[in-house]
C-alpha cells in the first residue's frame, strides 16, 4: 500500500499547504529551467542588456521627500528687512493658494532669504512645483523694486555630493581660475548624465570693476552717477541688421561697444566750455573681480572648488566614471601653470561597501551550507541550499529592478 507523509500542525491542528512543494515535484523540469533563467535574468538586470542599463549602485536609496527650496536674492538687503518685504509675504501666499502644504520653513539673511515648503506624503510634486513657480512669477510685483525671479528647485535627501574636482594654481590669480572653472569646466562636466555642477567654491567672480577716485570727482564736479550714466549709455549692443549690397547681404555692426575693457577708459563723460572730461580722468576701468567672500587652498595654492551631485536616478559610479574619463580634456586644456584634481570621492566608499556585503554574504552562505553537513551529514541538503541562496538573491535582485530600486547599502544589507 502507498504511504503518505502528513505532518501536522499541532498548534491549530491543521496541515500546513504543501501546494508549492507537491507543484515542485510534480514539474520538476519547469522548475529547473526557471532556476536555470534566474542566473540569466539577474545578470540582466545588474548588468543591463543592449538598449539599457543595470540597475544602478549607489550609497542610499532614492529618498522621495516632497519638499521645494525657494531662494530670493535681493542684494544689500538687511536680514529684517528680507524676512519683512519677501520671506513673509511668499510665505502668506504658498499657504493660500498651493495644495498640501505640511509647512513651510524660511531663513533670512543679508541679501538672501531660503524659504523650503513641505508637503504632505504622496503629494505630486511636479503639480506643487508648477504651483509655486506660478506664485512666484505672480508675486514680482509686490515685492520690493528691482526683485528678480526666485530659484525655485525641488528637494532630493539622497542628492548628495559624490565628488569634488580641485582646480589649483600657483601663478595664475583667483579670478581667472574661477572665470575658467565656471565658464569651460563647468560647460564640459554639466553634458554627463545625471551630474549637477553648482557654482564653484572659493576663486574671485570675475566682472569689469569701474574704481572712482573721489577727490577727482569733486575737482571736475562730477558725480558716480555721471560716470554710471556715461559708461552705460555708450557701452550699448545695438542690433542693426543687414545691408544688401548687389548680390550680397552683409551684417552691419554699430560701434557702440569698445572691444576692448581698456577702452571704456575713454568714453567722454562731460564737455564744459571746450574741455572733455573723459572716464580716466576720474576712474580706472580695469578686469577685476567682485569682494571675495570665500576661500580655497589646495597644499597652499591659491584653488577653486567644484563640487558635483548627483541627480536623479543616475547610479554614482556610472557618473564618477564619466568624470574621470572627462578629466583627460580638461586638463589638456588648463591654462599654463593649473592643474585639476579629484578629491573627495564616494565611489571608494560604495565599491568598498558593496564588496564588503557581497563578501560577508559569501562567508554566510559558506557557513550555512557547512553547518548543514556537519549537523545533517548529507551532501545533497547542502548542495541544494548552496544553489538557493544565491538564486534567492538573484530572485530579490530582480524583484528590486522591476520596482526601480537600486543597488545600496540597504537594499544589499536586506
Amino acid at each position: 500500500f502507498p504511504r503518505e507523509l502528513s505532518i501536522i500542525d499541532w498548534s491549530t491542528n491543521q496541515a500546513p499547504p504543501m501546494w508549492l512543494v507537491q507543484l515542485a515535484l510534480r514539474r520538476p523540469y519547469t522548475f529547473i529551467v526557471l532556476a536555470l533563467l534566474l542566473p540569466l535574468f539577474g545578470a540582466l538586470a545588474l548588468l543591463g542588456a543592449p538598449g539599457r542599463s543595470g540597475m544602478p549602485t549607489d550609497i542610499f536609496p532614492d529618498i522621495r521627500i516632497p519638499v521645494i527650496a525657494i531662494a530670493y536674492n535681493y542684494g544689500g538687503l538687511a536680514p529684517d528687512e528680507m524676512a519683512g518685504r519677501i520671506t513673509s509675504n511668499i510665505e502668506r501666499y504658498l499657504t493660500t493658494i498651493v495644495n498640501d502644504v505640511e509647512h513651510v520653513e524660511s531663513q533670512s539673511y543679508p541679501g538672501v532669504a531660503v524659504i523650503k515648503i513641505y508637503f504632505q506624503p504622496g503629494t505630486d510634486i511636479n503639480l506643487a512645483m508648477a504651483q509655486v513657480t506660478a506664485i512666484a512669477q505672480t508675486s514680482l510685483r509686490q515685492l520690493p523694486p528691482g526683485a528678480t525671479p526666485p530659484l525655485i528647485l525641488k528637494y532630493n535627501a539622497s542628492s548628495v555630493p559624490i565628488i569634488q574636482l580641485a582646480l589649483s594654481s600657483e601663478k595664475l590669480p583667483e579670478a581667472q581660475l574661477f572665470d575658467f572653472a565656471n565658464q569651460f569646466a563647468r560647460a564640459q562636466l554639466a553634458t554627463i548624465a545625471g551630474a549637477s555642477v553648482p557654482y564653484p567654491y572659493g576663486g574671485a567672480t570675475r566682472q569689469v570693476q569701474v574704481d572712482l577716485r573721489p577727490d577727482a570727482l569733486r575737482a571736475h564736479g562730477l558725480s558716480a552717477t555721471d560716470v554710471n550714466l556715461a559708461i552705460g549709455n555708450q557701452n550699448l549692443v545695438l542690433p542693426a541688421g543687414t545691408e544688401k549690397i548687389g548680390n550680397y547681404e552683409y551684417s552691419v555692426k554699430l560701434n557702440a561697444s569698445p572691444p576692448q575693457i581698456a577702452e571704456l577708459n575713454d568714453l567722454p563723460i562731460r564737455r564744459d566750455h571746450g574741455v572733455v572730461t573723459y572716464v580716466r580722468d576720474v576712474a580706472f576701468v580695469h578686469d577685476g573681480h567682485s569682494p571675495q567672500t570665500n576661500i580655497v587652498r589646495v597644499n597652499g595654492r591659491h584653488a577653486v572648488l567644484m563640487t558635483i551631485q548627483k541627480t536623479g536616478s543616475a547610479s554614482t559610479l556610472q557618473i564618477v566614471n564619466a568624470i574621470k574619463a572627462r578629466l583627460p580634456l580638461i586638463r589638456e586644456l588648463l591654462p599654463e601653470g593649473a592643474s585639476i584634481a579629484a578629491t573627495g570621492d564616494q565611489s571608494v566608499f560604495v565599491k568598498a561597501a558593496v564588496r564588503g556585503v557581497v563578501a560577508e554574504g559569501l562567508i554566510a552562505a559558506a557557513l550555512t551550507s557547512l553547518m548543514i553537513l556537519l549537523f545533517l551529514g548529507s551532501w545533497r541538503s547542502t548542495l541544494m541550499i548552496t544553489i538557493s541562496i544565491p538564486l534567492s538573491i538573484l530572485a530579490s535582485i530582480i524583484l528590486l529592478d522591476a520596482l526601480g530600486e537600486t543597488i545600496n547599502l540597504m537594499t544589499l544589507g536586506g
